[in-house]
């Protein structure tokens, strides 16, 4: 059966021989889904000693952390999440020892951080507490120690939370084995115990870790430490290993609908009528027999029952839709009462892309303007969320009677949060559609944002000139060597009308190097609406600066015409 993460925690924290602790500790392991989506928190941080809010610094970073963790998106990786999130909390600092007028009263602290997330340490580190890992007898630093040493007596924090707007915080990623114990330490106990000593001490202990805590402050102070002093232990009991039956089952939970029909009830849901039927799904208007509401039902094709891979993008592409609100995305409705796998959608009435440009070849400028806007609108809000939409394309953009425009089908769509649990069910970026599918995912590279960039580019050429920027040789069989006889074709040949600079925006927005692309939606958006001196003056260029290669190519065809002509001549002589 899957395991869910299981974790036994110790902390113990004293101020020694000082007056006040400045030090602060904590931890947060949820449960139920959020454990899975999120994993489960700990942190540990030292306020600097020579500031007078010290102890406040080290608390609000703590507990700021671990709540401000569960609350980012879901669908965000835990980096994402935690950098974000460390970033607000430094500049907050910076600003509040700012405000103070007085350098000796900031708050400024160390902080080490570690989020378990499925079978992956996430650890955040910056300034001199520590994160140690003991697996197998051998006890190693995970963390590297910001601080310099002016003399014997005198150590100086050069990194820390508070000090510089500016925050550079070590990240690091690892795979967790069931056993492994991370334990976290201030400066007071790993400058005071040695890792021969704390090993003993946690051995010691069995599985009391409030007590192997206890024990290694005392040592510390036994061994005279000046310092705060503040030890948590974190084990992993077990790890969420998912087994191939109990994957199955999950998917499985929710049995298919039966064949619907005009007048079938299905859950308090009239249906009315098919809409459109596929290989690998059927949709149905429908009527919410209470509300009265049209709605539009998703059912999943039969012909995909025995197979992981559909049933699980099929349940993502409701976890998608459900967590996106924006007016360019088609929305997703909670259900009240399912008995069956399916998904519940806002109905809209209207058409695809694919067939306004049917009804609408070579669009005026500014029309295609205002519909670019509004997919570059809905593709943004998948970005932000850490979501890759990967099938981009006319027939999943649909046009509304009054103009709005909404990105549909998310059964493709990747979401870095959910690709760092581990699971047994294969997952592919090659899930896009010939023409849209960027060339780096053709070459078997990952996805990314600007992946979803290119298919954005396409559909900007495509609905401005009906043509297709590569014509029909970029498929999904392409070669490397192939790829590289790829050149893009104006599309000022199809539009004269289009202004050079528009040709330039769209050039640029499908390039085959992801490097050379727009990094961002709006950028193209910008272009497409201003003139941009870079395409302008390209074209006034000569040939060899505008295309090297293209100029090198012309040059070596001239030559071998040239010797072909001069070895003609010398054979009728």
């Amino acid at each position: 059966m899957t395991r869910a993460l299981r974790i036994r925690l110790g902390q113990f924290s004293d101020r020694g021989v000082k007056p006040a602790n400045e030090d602060f500790h904590g931890a947060l392991i949820p449960e139920g889904e959020a454990l899975t989506l999120k994993g489960a928190a700990f942190a540990i941080a030292d306020g600097m000693s020579s500031s007078e809010s010290a102890r406040l610094a080290a608390e609000y970073a703590v507990k700021n952390f671990l709540n401000d963790y569960f609350a980012t998106p879901d669908s965000w990786t835990v980096r994402h999440s935690a950098e974000r999130i460390l970033s607000a909390l430094n500049r907050w600092l910076c600003g509040q020892g700012a405000s103070m007028h007085d350098p000796s009263r900031g708050m400024v602290t160390t902080f080490s951080a570690l989020v378990l997330k499925s079978t992956t340490a996430h650890i955040f580190h910056i300034g001199d507490t520590r994160i140690w890992r003991l697996r197998d007898a051998t006890l190693e630093p995970l963390t590297q120690d910001h601080h310099c040493w002016a003399s014997k007596e005198r150590v100086y924090l050069n990194r820390a939370l508070g000090i510089d707007p500016h925050l550079d915080i070590d990240y690091r990623s690892l795979a967790v084995e069931t056993g492994d114990l991370f334990l976290f330490t201030t400066d007071g106990v790993h400058e005071y115990v040695s890792p021969l000593e704390i090993k003993r001490l946690i051995g010691a202990s069995g599985d009391n870790f409030d007590a192997a805590c206890r024990a290694m402050t005392a040592a510390a102070r036994a061994a005279g430490s000046p310092d705060n002093l503040t030890c948590q232990i974190v084990r992993v009991d077990a790890l969420p290993l998912p087994d191939v039956e109990s994957v199955f089952r999950a998917l499985t939970e929710l049995p298919f609908p039966p064949e619907l029909e005009r007048g079938m009830i299905l859950d308090g849901y009239r249906i009315l009528r098919e809409i459109h039927t596929s290989p690998t799904s059927q949709l149905y208007l429908a009527a919410d027999m209470i509300s009265g509401k049209q709605v539009a039902i998703k059912t999943p094709s039969v012909n995909f029952e025995d197979d992981p891979g559909y049933l699980e993008r099929f349940r993502h592409e409701e976890w998608v839709g459900r967590r996106i609100d924006d007016p360019h995305v088609l929305k997703v409705i909670e259900p009240v009462r399912r008995r069956f796998l399916y998904h519940i959608l806002e109905y809209v009435e209207g058409q695809t892309l694919r067939q306004w440009m049917s009804d609408h070849p070579r669009p005026p400028l500014t029309e295609a303007r205002e519909i670019l806007a509004q997919i570059a609108q809905g593709i943004r809000a998948f970005h932000r969320l850490d979501m890759l939409h990967r099938d981009l394309k006319p027939e999943n953009i649909l046009i509304d009677r009054d103009g709005v425009v909404r990105i549909i089908d998310f059964g493709s769509t990747k979401i870095a949060g959910i690709a760092e649990i581990a699971s047994l069910v294969e997952q592919t970026d090659l899930l896009g559609t010939k023409n849209y599918t960027a060339p780096e995912i053709l070459r078997g590279e990952p996805a990314t944002t600007s992946s979803d960039l290119f298919a954005f580019g396409v559909i900007a050429y495509e609905l401005l000139t009906g043509r297709l920027p590569y014509g029909e040789r970029l498929g999904r069989e392409i070669n490397a060597k192939a790829m590289a006889r790829l050149c893009y074709a104006s599309a000022r040949s199809e539009r004269p009308d289009l202004p050079v600079w528009v040709d330039g925006a769209l050039e640029k927005a499908v390039r085959l190097d992801p490097k050379r692309r727009y990094t961002v939606e709006t950028e193209l958006l910008y272009d497409l609406l201003h003139p941009n001196p870079d395409f302008t003056e390209r074209r006034s260029r000569p040939l060899l600066e505008r295309d090297p290669t293209g100029f090198w190519r012309g040059v070596a065809l001239l030559s071998l015409f040239a010797n072909l002509v001069l070895l003609y001549l010398l054979h009728r002589t």
